[in-house]
């Protein structure tokens, strides 16, 4: 006889945030109303960015690059999940989940990537403002966003075609709205021995090794403010790395959450409920974090509005 463990399995089943049909309004509401401005507000970001050429610096080249990556970010993601609450649906194919895991894996990377970069350029920025220019040429500013772009698909790909060596049983239900690479191989019936390894080491090196380059930029930038004479002077100083630090905070903590909630023996939800912090909520927040705190950005919205600008 043939083993579950033999069967080609053809579709999961996505539990999502609540199996509760009156809140199934609210959800799909909710979460259409959050990706609409997320996809708005970095676009809007993009095109400001695009549109200024007193924009077309280091800063604002990485910072159109990680709206890019936040919009690809939330849309492997929120979609599938919409779609499956208006077709009262849970189902999402084998091929589509492995494609939605890739895709999550890249781009959540290439966010990670991305705001270590703009760490170090607001380093050079602070730290060596004589030699910025220089050092932040067009051309390592290009080779340090492919770099990252490369080593984000590379991890992907890597996670990806270790999750095909698995085999499943033939119910695979993950309690989660997305196909997110811990809950997926947590559902194999084969040995997970090498992938957990795999993932982990990606996890640590890729995930966890560009905070301490961030967290070295940012004393370093902290040890040259603190050295300006002027009170003005060190508030403007500061600014021009405040929204980038908030970013940071708010990417790493969440995403800390997440791995924390997944680890504790709570409800087989709580980590989903968590991850909607830095899948949905962040890439939202982030276009508001610098236009609001950019006076350039600012500038620039308003001429694409059609706002004058005084």
């Amino acid at each position: 006889m043939e083993s579950d463990n033999d069967i080609q399995i053809s579709e999961f089943l996505l539990l999502g945030l609540s199996e509760d049909p009156e809140l199934q309004p609210l959800i799909f509401g909710l979460f259409l109303s959050m990706y609409l401005i997320t996809v708005l507000g970095n676009l809007l970001i993009i095109l400001a960015v695009s549109s200024d050429s007193h924009l077309h610096t280091p800063m604002y080249f990485f910072l159109a690059n990680l709206s890019f990556a936040d919009i690809c970010f939330t849309s492997t993601t929120v979609p599938k999940m919409l779609w499956n609450i208006q077709t009262q649906s849970q189902v999402i194919t084998y091929a589509g989940c492995l494609t939605q895991m890739y895709f999550f894996i890249l781009f959540g990377g290439w966010d990670d990537f991305l705001l270590t970069v703009m760490a170090y350029d607001r380093f050079v920025a602070i730290c060596h403002p004589l030699h910025y220019t220089v050092i932040m040429n067009p051309w390592l500013c290009g080779l340090l966003v492919l770099v990252s772009w490369v080593i984000s698909v590379l991890n992907s790909l890597l996670q990806s075609l270790m999750v095909l060596q698995l085999s499943f049983c033939t119910e695979v239900e993950i309690p989660h709205f997305f196909c997110e690479l811990n809950q997926v191989v947590g559902q194999a019936c084969s040995d997970m021995f090498l992938n957990n390894m795999v993932m982990y080491f990606a996890t640590v090196l890729l995930g966890l090794a560009p905070l301490p380059g961030i967290l070295y930029s940012y004393f370093k930038i902290v040890s040259s403010i603190c050295q300006i004479s002027s009170i003005q002077g060190k508030y403007k100083a500061f600014s021009t790395c405040a929204s980038h630090l908030s970013m940071v905070s708010l990417f790493y903590c969440t995403g800390l959450g997440v791995y924390l909630s997944s680890a504790a023996p709570q409800s087989s939800h709580s980590g989903a409920v968590a991850s909607v912090m830095y899948t949905v909520v962040t890439p939202m927040l982030n276009p508001f974090i610098y236009s609001l705190r950019n006076r350039d950005i600012k500038r620039a919205l308003k001429r694409i509005v059609g706002i004058p600008v005084i």
